[in-house]
């Protein structure tokens, strides 16, 4: 298995699970203004293709989880953000947009353990994972009016989804920056914990993930995702094909022959 290369990340396998570590603590691991942009996406589009991962972590090195945009960049009017509308559309379209398009186009269950702020991008980054796992040590801020620019990664498409329009529109339009326990309230995080235990306990509940049938757990993540846009009746038709499919793995038979043996001793 060749793992994908990468510049401003770390990526480890161990037992079907992979952890993407952001490794740019020097700028608070920013998406702009370093290469964590494309390491995202090829770790996305890797794990598609390599079926002997189930499942991924992600969490930053350092203090940060992410601090989303370079504000350095946004203030000098340089890198990603340089240039008239159309160039800074071209820019936003060709790069930190591909994240929630990889993101949302994932297989497998992404768990985001948040070690430390994260802020803008990086507050919409965790939303796009399945899950979230929060150090006590983890802010969150949709911060992007305070510096009268709008959310331009998709954070506004995901956060209302994950705890609804009153709550998403308050955060986005407060700018305010929120605690993990808060966060855990509004059902952003889904556990918070301290600092030395967030990585382990991430990672069992990955494992306990990963130990679940491959190819029905890729197949699951995608009916999760695809009942959010499908009407009921379409979507039970897919449920059926997706069964059918599932009926005929191996993986289904051998799972149904431990249930019996351990119902037998």
């Amino acid at each position: 298995m060749d793992l994908p290369i990468l510049t401003d990340a770390l990526l480890t396998v161990d037992d079907r699970v992979a952890t993407l570590t952001f490794d740019r603590d020097d700028l608070r691991n920013a998406l702009t203004g370093s290469a964590l942009i494309d390491d995202i996406c090829a770790v996305a589009e890797w794990m598609n293709r390599c079926d002997e991962v189930s499942v991924l972590v992600m969490t930053g090195a350092g203090a940060a989880f992410s601090s989303g945009g370079n504000v350095k960049d946004m203030a000098e009017r340089g890198g990603d953000f340089a240039g008239e509308v159309a160039e800074v559309a071209t820019r936003y379209r060709r790069g930190i947009q591909r994240i929630p398009l990889a993101m949302q186009a994932l297989e497998v269950p992404v768990i985001a353990a948040v070690n430390g702020p994260a802020i803008g991008a990086g507050f919409d980054l965790a939303n796009m994972a399945d899950i979230r796992i929060a150090s006590t040590k983890a802010k969150f801020g949709e911060t992007f009016l305070n510096l009268g620019i709008i959310p331009g990664d998709g954070g506004a498409w995901f956060m209302q989804r994950l705890i609804g329009y009153q709550q998403a529109f308050e955060l986005t339009l407060s700018g305010r920056i929120i605690d993990a326990e808060e966060a855990k309230r509004l059902g952003i995080v889904l556990d918070v914990v301290e600092p030395d235990e967030l990585l382990p306990r991430a990672q069992a509940l990955a494992a306990r993930f990963a130990a679940q049938p491959p190819k029905a757990l890729r197949l699951t993540k995608r009916l999760m995702k695809m009942a959010q846009r499908m009407e009921l009746k379409d979507f039970l038709d897919l449920c059926a094909v997706f069964q059918g499919m599932c009926h005929n793995e191996a993986e289904h038979l051998e799972a149904v022959g431990r249930m019996l043996a351990a119902q037998r001793r």
